[in-house]
């Protein structure tokens, strides 16, 4: 059973910032195709945030967080992270992190395995 877990949320100031980790236990990030964010709010449905694919390395984000989020990842401690940089009170939400064996990366069904979340609170 793959265990994806999320770490580093928490509670800050707008314009503050924030780096959200996640592991995978069980199986090497680099056996997928690719790993992304998502969040979603209380009332709102799970949206895409960032994600990487693992071969060529590429950074798709969605544009609320363009400019202000970077992913990343650190293939020797097989994690990626989340840099969250400005961040507004919309940013507000439960971030999950996933991997996919393929798909669209911004569609939540193109991704297999799936963390608990973390959340990320900022306040205004």
């Amino acid at each position: 059973q793959v265990q994806l877990v999320e770490s580093g949320g928490g509670l800050v100031q707008a314009g503050g910032s924030l780096r959200l980790s996640c592991t995978s236990s069980e199986r090497a990030f680099s056996s997928y195709v690719m790993v992304g964010w998502f969040r979603q709010a209380p009332g709102k449905e799970r949206e895409f945030v960032a994600s990487i694919e693992w071969s060529q390395g590429s950074t798709p984000y969605a544009e609320a967080v363009k400019g202000r989020f970077t992913i990343s990842r650190d293939n020797a401690k097989n994690t990626v992270y989340l840099q969250m940089n400005s961040l507004k009170p919309e940013d507000t939400a439960l971030y999950y992190c996933a991997a996919s064996k393929g798909g669209v990366y911004h569609y939540v069904r193109s991704y297999d395995y799936w963390g608990q979340g973390t959340q990320v609170t900022v306040s205004s």
